[in-house]
């Protein structure tokens, strides 16, 4: 199986190195100014066992090794949303590295909301567990390169593109044309949104790379991360340079009702509203997850 992949960028615009993860479907991405050496690692994993309840760090060190290799220095650890079905490896690559870890400020909502679903009354629902909290419009720079971060809310209220020269990181927004778009029935979540959110990707040049979260294989392929605006205008499966915005809710919603939630719903979101910190120790020595039963009512089951 395919589980690396580089896109090498044009002149003046950002190497992309994919890491796919087959446990997970998710995609980690390393993303380089050539011209300096600079790196930004989107999305990290933090490798779990929900059969064990055992953790580990084995991808976020293959990015380490990689970035290592390369000779590349890191200037940001950034996540796109709070995960439902993967740990964040934020924190644990914050702490080997010592680069900021990011978010979009909306993900004080996203607290907000898990803080009731946990009834988890000491949390700090301010974001202050990241170095940084990005507005829909802001800028920065990886290396020489310029970033926009758009918010893409839809997935999850909290949901951000980081567009970085010509590539485009839309996390679980829109997947690989052959298998469509992300769903929208997470808590906060919202197809109308998804919509909206999804044609200010596509009005993005036509060239520009997509990079996304994950990729489900649909029958039997190799998995793929990259696609072009070009592409999933005329051939993503959901039709999404010609649906009105009625038709994509209704399609995405008659889907969504038919999906289980995520095996990893409940378990990830408390670890990953947190930046990928794992709960403290209790006065054991052990660390606990909490999970609420009948919280997510009215989801498929398999």
């Amino acid at each position: 199986m395919n589980t690396f992949a580089l896109s090498q960028g044009q002149p003046g615009q950002p190497n992309v190195a994919g890491f796919f993860d087959p446990r997970t479907f998710s995609v980690q991405y390393v993303v380089i100014d050539p011209a300096t050496r600079a790196c930004a690692v989107i999305d990290p994993v933090l490798d779990f066992d929900e059969k064990s309840g055992a953790t580990a760090t084995h991808h976020a060190d293959e990015l380490l090794d990689y970035i290592a290799r390369e000779g590349l220095h890191v200037e940001w650890i950034l996540d796109t949303h709070p995960h439902a079905d993967h740990f964040s490896a934020a924190r644990y690559l914050h702490d080997k590295t010592g680069a900021p870890t990011a978010i979009g400020r909306e993900v004080t909502r996203v607290q907000a909301l898990w803080k009731q679903i946990y009834n988890w009354p000491d949390l700090r629902d301010d974001g202050s567990q990241w170095e940084h909290l990005f507005e829909d419009g802001d800028t920065f720079r990886v290396g020489e390169l310029p970033v926009r971060v758009m918010h893409s809310p839809g997935h999850t209220l909290a949901s951000i593109t980081y567009v970085i020269g010509d590539a485009a990181f839309v996390h679980d927004t829109i997947f690989q044309p052959d298998f469509g778009t992300a769903r929208a029935d997470f808590p906060g979540g919202s197809a109308h949104q998804l919509w909206h959110s999804i044609q200010a990707i596509l009005a993005l040049p036509e060239k520009t790379r997509l990079f996304t979260g994950h990729d489900y294989m649909p029958d039997g392929r190799e998995p793929r991360w990259e696609s072009t605006v070009h592409e999933q205008r005329r051939h993503n499966k959901h039709q999404l340079g010609e649906l009105s915005e009625a038709a994509y809710v209704e399609l995405r919603e008659r889907r969504d009702r038919e999906l289980p939630m995520p095996k990893l719903i409940l378990h990830a979101l408390q670890v990953n509203i947190l930046g990928g910190r794992l709960p403290e120790p209790e006065d054991n020595g052990k660390r606990y997850l909490k999970i609420p039963l009948n919280a997510l009512e009215g989801a498929a089951w398999e």
